[in-house]
């Protein structure tokens, strides 16, 4: 049974997005990622996002992706909303993805904006409700221009909150402007999709956060919500200061291979990364230790 939701968190409000643990021999690690997953929920995550970038989606079969979904589920599915990424540039892979991931037992879809194609905004609004139709499952947007080559329009998104099923938007857009008025309009719950802009997010309307660094500040990202929403601004500026430093760490390069050094250099489940992705070098790590220690975290 999926944890409880409502209108303006229907997904909670902390979620990592999550990475995919590998054996050393590059298969899928099911049993590193319920040990992984427990450990985030454990931390102070309400939600997990599976298969997303960070997840190495580019790089994981669609069986894969089930398997992942159903595992993780079992795993913290009672206490955590569990949300799949299903997004593609195929509208019609998309929706496989998406029924997948339903039959999976998935609480909520993650979808991006497709990549590489740049479709007009009334091809993204036939797209996302095209997917919307197709399961019953509340679905968030994915708004990531940097890396789709295409933003989600202010105009487009208010259409397309009008769908019963399309809930919330994930924010990597990084324009407070767009995301202020696009909130205001079109009333769908809004998450931070770029961990720099929590706090700033959090002060314009933002429900949550759908985080990288989650997965070694879930408890500080928590703090940082919790004294956010208590009116306690001065104390969450504070928190949000002291993370600069691993928010800087952590986005040096690829999220996910900062994520999976760090993950290994705390003993968790990890693995290696899939070509085309690399690892870090022992200077890169060496900095990243040094970017994680100076923002309080224990290695």
């Amino acid at each position: 049974m999926a944890p409880t939701s409502t209108p303006q968190t229907p997904f909670g409000r902390v979620l990592t997005a999550m990475v995919t643990p590998f054996t050393a021999d590059g298969a899928l690690d099911l049993d590193g990622a319920q040990r992984l997953a427990a450990h985030l929920v454990d931390a102070g995550n309400d939600g997990l996002v599976v298969n997303g970038t960070t997840g190495e989606s580019p790089t994981t079969s669609d069986a894969e992706k089930a398997q992942l979904v159903r595992a993780v589920v079992e795993a913290v599915g009672d206490r955590a909303h569990v949300v799949a990424g299903a997004g593609t540039n195929d509208t019609r892979h998309s929706i496989e993805l998406a029924r997948a991931a339903e039959q999976a037992g998935a609480h909520g879809l993650l979808v991006v904006t497709p990549y590489y194609n740049k479709p007009p905004q009334e091809g993204l609004r036939r797209h996302f409700t095209a997917i919307a139709d197709a399961t019953g499952l509340p679905v968030m947007l994915y708004d990531i221009p940097g890396r789709s080559g295409v933003a989600i329009e202010t105009e487009t998104m208010v259409r397309l909150a009008e769908h019963p099923r399309i809930v919330a938007n994930k924010d990597a857009k990084g324009d407070l402007a767009a995301a202020s008025w696009a909130m205001a309009r079109s009333g769908l719950a809004w998450y931070s999709g770029d961990d720099m802009l929590n706090l700033p997010l959090l002060s314009i309307g933002a429900a949550g956060f759908v985080s990288v660094v989650g997965h070694v500040v879930a408890p500080e990202l928590r703090a940082l919500l919790e004294a956010h929403r208590s009116g306690d601004v001065d104390k969450a500026a504070e928190i949000h200061r002291r993370l600069l430093p691993v928010y800087t760490g952590m986005f040096r390069t690829q999220g996910v291979i900062t994520t999976k050094a760090a993950l290994a250099l705390q003993g968790l489940p990890a693995g290696p990364l899939r070509l085309p992705l690399i690892g870090l070098t022992d200077e890169e790590t060496e900095q990243l230790k040094s970017d994680l220690a100076a923002g309080g975290v224990q290695l």
